[in-house]
């Protein structure tokens, strides 16, 4: 079936608000002097502390904008963490879960990934979950097993409206700011997985509606070939999407 694409960008630490503002400003114009194909949707998740001034200023400006990371509890003495209630309440769409580095730095699990989508979905926020395997994992030949673990960890217990709020995001840690990509193959392969495990663990048409976006080293002179690929549906992208020029040629090449 014909997914649409999504190509999203990741800002992680990067940027000042006065920074941001110029970035999306530039995205924005190149944007409407060449407006992608109308199945292809834009993304940006900046750091959340200015994610409020950039909606307010750039909203229904053909970008979707959303968080980083949140909370799983609703609320609390809980201090420098953002609920998904605060996230929805300056009107973004998404939250960004479970991506390697906080799987690394902040000792995540699926386990209390699964409570963040969870809290993502109550709040009517679309969660892109972020799934991968380390070098090492695939150099042992575990990277399979590694990423069905981790999907059907997270993903389980959901129904299928759920799912449709749901957005996988594979992403080789292995490739992620290292300038190594995995080849189609190797991603398409991965993806075709991913599919799979979610018609095991619900049907054939949450498995067929559901977007999978690869992350890993995506720039404008790999995208096409990449996006080409028939289980890949876009891009979650790290450091290519922080400058203008690259993002944009990322997006027409979906």
């Amino acid at each position: 079936m014909s997914r649409k694409k999504i190509v999203a960008g990741n800002w992680k630490m990067y940027k000042t608000l006065p920074e941001a503002m110029e970035t999306i400003g530039t995205l924005t114009h190149a944007l409407a002097v060449q407006s992608p194909k109308e199945n292809v949707e834009v993304w940006i998740a900046p750091p959340s502390v200015i994610l409020p001034m950039i909606i307010h200023n750039y909203h229904n400006r053909g970008i979707s904008f959303g968080a980083q990371n949140c909370s799983e509890h609703k609320e609390g003495a809980y201090t420098g963490e953002i609920s998904a209630a605060m996230i929805k309440s300056v009107e973004a769409q998404f939250v960004i879960l479970g991506h390697s580095e906080r799987r690394a730095y902040h000792h995540e699990n699926d386990t209390l990934i699964h409570k963040k989508i969870r809290a993502a979905l109550s709040n009517q926020l679309i969660a892109i979950y972020c799934c991968g395997e380390t070098l090492d994992q695939r150099n042992a030949g575990q990277h399979f097993d590694i990423v069905r673990k981790q999907v059907t960890e997270a993903l389980s217990g959901f129904n299928a409206d759920e799912m449709s709020n749901i957005v996988i995001a594979y992403e080789p840690v292995w490739a992620i700011g290292t300038g190594v990509t995995a080849s189609p193959e190797q991603a398409q392969e991965m993806h075709a997985l991913i599919r799979e495990t979610l018609r095991q663990l619900f049907d054939g048409k949450v498995a067929d509606q559901m977007h999978i976006l690869y992350g890993g080293s995506v720039k404008p002179g790999n995208a096409a070939e990449l996006f080409s690929q028939p289980d890949i549906d876009g891009g979650l992208v790290g450091g290519a999407s922080l400058v203008a020029s690259d993002f944009t040629g990322i997006i027409y090449a979906a």
